[in-house]
């Protein structure tokens, strides 16, 4: 006991002691079914403090036995996640030595040890994964996102990626959702969700998507982005048309345009329109006015179609001729001009047009046309020679091909299935494919 304690209680038994020479009276006390009791005062004033002292006591004991057990909980608790956190460190480094039987094996060992931890969980789900067993592998990510209750964005991530090669498409979008309702700002899962809107060709929604994409500040590549967007604008107006509503395919088509003066396909697309309405002169026009602005001789092949069609042939001619006076040495011109001249039956000035091709390099569509005018002319020794440079004797087909990845098609279409961008086909006379 310490100087200041037995100072203090010193100074407590004097000031009883002074209480007790000026308090002689004694104290009528009522027990309860046990009757009355007379008792001292100073009596009665050190029963009441030795029963404070003595609970006081009682509860110090029992917060201190708390503290007790709690630091010997927490103690425990703490060894077990330091036990657990070395055996994941291990999981992890089985999983990267690519040791991944070894790695499960100890993964199930924390999971037995704590159902609930969370990075084991994914991890596992991570392992089935790898192994294309998407199924399990949603099953320990669901675990996963239940024992963080419903909060990780990784385990939302990665359901969403289960769900898509599953090709639940449906089940994907809403995990995609859920994290944007999470963070709006995500751009995983803006991509994500519109990889899948890609898939399931839910064109309107994928515009609205994209510009929730160009809206983000940290976007990279964001010229690339925009270029989507109109891609998106193109697949939505080609889908209505589709579905003959021609009307809100015409405006999106120009729409499109308006955004990039040079995108053929809406070109085209509007000049469908145009001909689904009856407006032919108009599509015509239209047409016209797109390769004047554009110089893309893919329009020219679809005027051609459209003026023959009309019985309007030496219009096409003249457009042609008019493009080959102000680009003399273009080989694509020449050629589609001799093609021309060859459907209309004017042999020789189709051989005239492609004068020079003779002496050129390979280019298999132009050797198989020339092969079929010698033919046409019974000039069979130079008609075998054209046919025999022209690549497995091909027949006079153009291919386009992509200007960005280089992929070649047999048929035009507004976006090149190899790298996914639109506007890039362009007509390919070096017949390097084999289609």
């Amino acid at each position: 006991m310490t100087k200041i304690a037995i100072f203090i209680l010193t100074l407590f038994f004097a000031a009883v002691a002074l209480f007790a020479l000026n308090n002689y009276d004694a104290t009528m006390i009522h027990v309860p079914f046990q009757g009355t009791y007379s008792v001292p005062k100073i009596g009665l004033i050190l029963f009441s403090v030795v029963s404070g002292v003595f609970l006081m006591l009682i509860l110090v004991a029992l917060r201190d036995t708390k503290r007790f057990i709690d630091n010997y909980r927490h103690v425990k608790r703490q060894k077990k996640e330091e036990w657990l956190e070395g055996l994941y460190s291990k999981a992890i480094n089985q999983i990267l030595a690519n040791n991944r039987e070894e790695a499960k094996e100890i993964l199930d060992t924390i999971l037995k040890e704590d159902p609930e931890h969370v990075d084991a969980l994914l991890r596992m789900g991570d392992i089935y994964s790898f192994l294309s067993q998407h199924e399990k592998a949603a099953e320990y990510y669901k675990r996963a996102l239940a024992a963080s209750g419903g909060k990780s964005m990784e385990a939302l991530l990665l359901l969403e990626q289960c769900m898509e090669a599953l090709s639940k498409w449906d089940s994907a979008l809403n995990y995609a959702e859920e994290i944007l309702e999470l963070d709006p700002g995500n751009l995983s899962a803006l991509a994500s969700k519109r990889s899948i809107l890609e898939k399931v060709e839910r064109w309107p929604e994928l515009v609205e998507v994209q510009k929730s994409i160009l809206k983000l500040e940290h976007l990279p590549e964001h010229k690339a982005e925009e270029a989507k967007l109109n891609g998106y604008r193109y697949e939505h107006a080609r889908q209505l048309l589709e579905a003959n509503d021609l009307d809100r395919a015409g405006k999106l088509f120009r729409m499109v345009l308006r955004y990039e003066k040079e995108f053929i396909p809406s070109y085209l697309g509007a000049a469908e329109v145009l001909l689904g309405q009856g407006e032919d002169e108009q599509a015509v026009e239209f047409l016209e006015r797109g390769y004047a602005q554009t110089g893309s001789v893919i329009l020219l092949a679809r005027l051609e179609d459209l003026l023959i069609n009309k019985g309007e042939p030496d219009r096409i001619i003249k457009l042609y001729q008019n493009a080959l006076a102000a680009n003399p040495s273009d080989p694509m011109l020449k050629f589609l001009l001799g093609k021309l001249y060859q459907r209309l039956e004017m042999i020789d000035d189709a051989l005239e047009s492609l004068k020079g091709f003779e002496s050129a390099e390979n280019f298999s569509p132009v050797c198989s046309l020339l092969g079929e005018l010698y033919m046409r002319r019974e000039r069979y020794e130079k008609a075998a020679h054209a046919f025999k440079r022209a690549a497995d004797m091909q027949p006079c087909k153009l291919f386009y091909s992509c200007g960005s990845c280089g992929h070649l098609s047999s048929e035009w279409g507004g976006r090149c299935p190899g790298c996914g961008k639109w506007n890039s086909y362009r007509f390919d006379i070096y017949g390097r494919s084999k289609l």
